[in-house]
């Protein structure tokens, strides 16, 4: 085959099967190897590999043979040492080295026994390409052609040659499909299977529906509109509940479209079923009367419990039908959209609950008085109703705030007790040593068929049957072979178990508090007599403090605690630094003032002054001139 021929054979086929061109590639070389193998009789342990030129169609193969040096008994496996030194200039005798060992009528031989192989690994391929394509199309919309439909199941063309299957139940009711009209589905599942990947398909499942408006509506499709829920019955009925991720978006009116035309598309793929749009509420009340619609609402009341969630929903008589729907769908439809049991009553049956309610327990009746006063008027007015008589709009208000009255306040007796059960849930788990909870049930020492009993009723720890026995002992009284002896058996053992206390939690280290420091600190002086240089006065941050406070003023040293209260007393600057008091002779004071050198001297007053020109803070002793008892004294 020319090289342009079997180029544009080979184009042809990877357009034709839809697969890359290194997937085909490896398949031929493959079945090359394989009819290499077959032709020659070659070992499988033997390494072989073949090359496909894929512009000319040229197959060249390689083996692996061993090195001998001048007698080749097996050309399969040896190969003589000259012709492997062409391949491996380093190759010696014994080593192992790769060769091409094509037979001369490869090629027509190839054509013959690699065919089938060739179409076996170009079918793997394109299941496997297929299967990887499907298994990413699950939840999504495909479109294909119808080929068969039978009883059981209709099977339909896809994209790269596959074929899916929508069994029966899974198209919708009352519609009919014929052979080659194209339709869309959802990809619920792919399997792998020995023919290829099975693709089950389905029309009546509500992501189909979720799909749908996802392409018709682009506010969905980018998020603005946000599918909160679905209910469906194909063929049907449909309810959607919408809401909006951002300010001033109508998500019911985004659904629709302008004179319906989105909804209407939607419509007509489903075979004419029927889709209600409704807002989605956070509000439970809100959110069931939307739910009911297209019937009107009077009220709703909730009752939330661990067993089931009941909402009792009040309608007026003409719109009781509406509500309940054909056969029930509507309040079907609508429970499963919100995920509450509904109980659809009418106004006067919700009426006549409620008065019987009042009358059967005084404790409501207690609790309501306006009710209570109102019962006659009611009885009379549901006479009326049981003789065919007419009711006027005034009653029919009337009958709904009875209604209102008594359940709302049922609902709140109903709330009390579950508070109460729960108190006291909560009270007897208290009573149970934690420790028990971790404590197996080997070790209560109870008897081994009532060990038995326990075991298989789920009893595993201590603690549970502990927290059982507390809160409703006939749990376990109730079991096959537990009886009164059985029940002192292990109140007995129970009684006998001590449990270790709980280690006492640290309470949280704070840190001390700081002592109060006094108004005026001084850390350490450093002052020296008239004659000497300055010293600086080492500053602490609760003086740079004190000094932020206060302006730069002298701290002025007086004689004692009583005058200092702008200065320093004379006693505590001399606890501090005795070595500053000195006087003009030299001589020293002692703590009593003597004298211990030189003549007797006073207590001169000294006084802390701020020094710009060494920057620093200085003490200076004052001289008085004039003598007596004048206070002005004048700086040397």
């Amino acid at each position: 085959m020319a090289k342009n021929e079997f180029a544009l054979a080979f184009n042809e086929m990877l357009e034709e099967k839809q697969l890359a061109k290194d997937v085909v590639v490896f398949a031929i070389e493959s079945a090359m190897v394989s009819a290499y193998r077959r032709a020659v009789s070659a070992s499988t342990a033997q390494h072989v590999e073949a090359k496909l030129d894929p512009d000319t169609g040229v197959v060249t193969v390689y083996a692996e043979k061993e090195v001998v040096e001048d007698n080749v008994v097996d050309d399969r496996t040896e190969v003589l040492l000259d012709v492997a030194r062409k391949v491996n200039p380093e190759a010696q005798v014994g080593d192992m080295v790769v060769v091409e060992t094509t037979p001369a009528d490869f090629g027509r031989v190839a054509a013959q026994t690699a065919r089938q192989v060739i179409q076996q690994r170009i079918r793997e391929a394109e299941r496997s390409n297929q299967m990887q394509y499907f298994e990413r199309q699950v939840g999504e919309i495909v479109s294909g052609i119808v080929q068969t439909t039978n009883a059981q199941s209709t099977t339909i063309g896809l994209d790269m040659k596959a074929e899916g299957v929508m069994p029966n139940n899974q198209k919708i009711p009352g519609e009919r499909l014929k052979l080659h009209d194209r339709i869309r589905a959802v990809v619920m599942e792919v399997k792998d299977g020995t023919r290829g990947p099975q693709i089950i398909l389905s029309r009546a499942h509500r992501n189909f529906l979720r799909r749908l408006l996802e392409n018709e509506v682009p506010e969905i499709y980018h998020g603005i509109v946000e599918i909160r829920a679905i209910a469906r019955e194909p063929g049907a009925r449909a309810k959607v509940a919408v809401s909006a991720t951002q300010a001033g978006i109508d998500p019911v009116g985004a659904c629709v479209g302008i004179k319906g035309v989105r909804i209407q598309a939607i419509v007509k793929e489903l075979h004419d079923e029927k889709i209600d749009i409704i807002q989605w509420d956070p509000d439970p009340i809100v959110y069931i009367s939307k739910a009911i619609s297209p019937a009107r609402v009077s009220g709703v009341y909730l009752v939330d419990s661990e067993n089931a969630r009941t909402a009792t929903v009040v309608v007026g008589e003409d719109q009781l039908s509406l509500a309940i729907g054909r056969d029930g769908q509507n309040a079907r439809l609508a429970a499963k959209l919100t995920g509450w049991r509904i109980d659809i009553k009418s106004l006067s049956e919700a009426s006549g609950d409620a008065l019987r309610k009042l009358q059967g327990d005084p404790e409501l009746a207690a609790m309501v008085p306006a009710a209570v006063e109102s019962i006659p008027q009611i009885e009379e007015i549901l006479a009326k109703k049981a003789d065919n008589r007419p009711i006027t709009p005034e009653e029919y208000t009337a009958l709904g705030q009875f209604v209102d009255r008594v359940e709302r306040r049922t609902i709140q007796i109903k709330e009390e007790a579950i508070r109460v059960e729960e108190e006291r849930i909560t009270a007897a788990r208290a009573d149970v040593p934690v420790a028990a909870f971790n404590m197996p049930l080997e070790q209560a020492g109870m008897k081994e068929h009532i060990f038995n009993i326990l075991t298989e009723a789920g009893y595993e720890t201590i603690g549970s049957l502990m927290f059982v026995l507390k809160t409703d002992a006939n749990k376990v009284l109730g079991l096959p072979g537990i009886g009164s002896k059985a029940m002192q058996n292990i109140e007995e053992c129970l009684a006998a178990l001590t449990f270790p206390e709980p280690e006492p939690v640290p309470a949280p280290v704070s840190a001390p508090e700081p002592e109060p420091q006094p108004e005026a600190v001084l850390e350490p002086v450093a002052m020296v007599a008239p004659t000497a240089e300055p010293v600086t006065v080492e500053e602490t941050p609760a003086t740079k403090k004190q000094a932020d406070k206060k302006e730069k003023k002298p701290a002025e040293v007086v004689e004692d605690d009583e005058h200092a209260k702008d200065g320093v007393a004379l006693d505590e600057l001399f606890k501090m630094k005795p070595e500053i008091f000195q006087n003009a002779d030299g001589g020293e004071e002692d703590a009593a003032g003597d004298k211990k050198k030189g003549k007797k001297g006073k207590k001169k007053a000294v006084e802390l002054q701020f020094d710009e020109d060494l920057g620093e803070v200085v003490g200076r002793k004052i001289h008085k001139r004039g003598g007596g008892d004048d206070a002005d004294g004048n700086w040397e």
